[in-house]
């Protein structure tokens, strides 16, 4: 037996008598976790403060957080702010709400039944509803890749002049800065992401400066307005960034991440470990909306005042912020956010695709492998759309990929809605019912809007 083996075989024989692998909601076993090789591998510590606590659990929510504010996110912000002004603020306002929520869910899946999000679907449902769910969850992350490729690729046009179609192609090199962060132990990546967060946030903070935004707009702009449903242009944005801000992706990614923690299996440590989880993505996701803010505030006070309502495209931003602003250092300081930002998504895009694939089919490939097969698969539309429509179509691009996203979310948002509401399935760990009828309000209110959308879309 090798050593992975034995390691796994150990995982098993930790579980205590009354909390067995074949629980009595679920049809197969447990079996062995997804990014087995992480699994537990962060110590927690049973004494000591509640902030001592918590700086254990620190971590998974910012890899969360990450899908929160991806290049695809930009484009929705932008085109949002400059269009409409500070409107669509509300929206990614109760975008932020919902995935607060929605994670909570994913963590209290992941540490109470020691299954990520695709497991269960996977024991939860007949194949013929489990494939196409494992295939919208593979169209999800395609679509967030796509994103990242693009917004990646156009880091590097504004930061260093490389064409977008060769930049689009570098981008496939990625894959060697995941495989040498995860050498060093999954702390290392958690460290490398909150470090490029860092980064993104003093960008940000320092071009609001310049922009002198409209505060009294600003707080305006959080109150929902009736307009959203009135306006077909809007909604198509509203949702955009909805698909940007709760993204399919992260529901399985978080299931997975929240077991990185070596949090023990007593029903006083795992729900110890649930609220410490939860308390970690929530604040990783206030910072998520801070930046999503940043951009959106940025579009609305830049080129919104100014009359310039069709800013869409990322590489139009950056060229228009240095006479709006009246200095060459925002614009540079946007391509670098930029450029973090793909980074970012890409460490957060292979983890989820790894979870997604071992989750819903057991299947088990080099994390490489894994991650220049989803890669290739984005960066063929990326470059055939930047050759044949050229690169100002790239922001479309965009925007079009957070759609699909919105269009996926059902698909992952029911299941986890209806799993967490079994007593079966979670036991003592159950969400509460005023929990699970908040989400099932979220997940309602998702699936109205993209039917509108759908509708909308069909009828012109």
């Amino acid at each position: 037996m090798d050593a992975k083996s034995s390691d796994l075989s150990q995982l098993h024989a930790m579980v205590p008598p009354g909390d067995s692998l074949m629980t009595g909601g679920w049809r197969n076993e447990r079996g062995d976790p997804s990014l087995g090789d992480m699994f537990a591998s962060v110590r927690t510590t049973a004494k000591g403060s509640l902030w001592r606590k918590l700086i254990a659990f620190l971590g998974p929510g910012y890899l969360v957080a990450v899908g929160y504010m991806d290049p695809g996110n930009w484009a929705t912000s932008l085109a949002g702010g400059a269009k409409f002004g500070y409107m669509l603020l509300s929206v990614a306002l109760l975008s932020n709400l919902m995935a607060i929520v929605l994670q909570s869910l994913c963590t209290r899946l992941g540490v109470a039944t020691g299954r990520d999000l695709a497991q269960a679907c996977r024991d939860s449902t007949p194949r013929w509803v489990s494939i196409p769910l494992w295939l919208s969850a593979e169209i999800a992350i395609t679509a967030t890749d796509l994103a990242e490729v693009i917004g990646t690729a156009i880091g590097l046009s504004l930061l260093f002049g490389l064409p977008l179609s060769i930049g689009v192609c570098v981008t496939a090199l990625d894959v060697f800065l995941i495989l040498a962060l995860q050498a060093f132990g999954f702390r290392w990546i958690e460290a490398f992401v909150v470090a490029l967060l860092g980064v993104i946030a003093l960008c940000f903070a320092i071009q609001i400066g310049m922009a002198q935004p409209d505060w009294a707009g600003v707080m305006k702009g959080f109150v929902p307005s009736s307009q959203l449903l009135a306006n077909p242009e809007m909604l198509y944005l509203a949702l955009g960034i909805l698909g940007a801000t709760v993204m399919p992706h992260n529901l399985y990614l978080h299931s997975g991440l929240v077991q990185t923690r070596g949090y023990g299996d007593s029903p006083a440590e795992k729900r110890e470990a649930i609220t410490l989880s939860t308390i970690d993505s929530t604040v990783a996701l206030c910072l998520a909306l801070t930046i999503n803010a940043s951009i959106l505030i940025l579009a609305a006070a830049t080129f919104h005042r100014t009359g310039q309502h069709d800013v869409a495209e990322l590489d139009q931003a950056h060229s228009f912020l240095a006479p709006l602003l009246g200095s060459t250092l925002a614009p540079t300081l946007f391509a670098i956010a930029l450029l973090c930002c793909g980074l970012n998504s890409t460490i957060t895009a292979t983890l989820s695709g790894q979870i997604v694939m071992e989750g819903f089919l057991q299947w088990r490939i080099a994390p490489w492998l894994r991650r220049m097969i989803t890669r290739m698969i984005a960066i063929v539309p990326a470059v055939v759309v930047t050759i044949w429509a050229g690169e100002k179509a790239t922001g479309q691009l965009l925007i079009l990929s957070q759609v699909v996203l919105s269009l996926q979310l059902p698909f992952a948002i029911v299941p986890l809605v209806l799993i967490t509401a079994s007593r079966a399935k979670m036991g003592q760990f159950v969400a509460p019912r005023w929990l699970t009828a908040i989400a099932a309000v979220i997940a309602a209110v998702i699936i109205a809007l993209n039917a509108k959308l759908v509708w909308d879309l069909a009828t012109g």
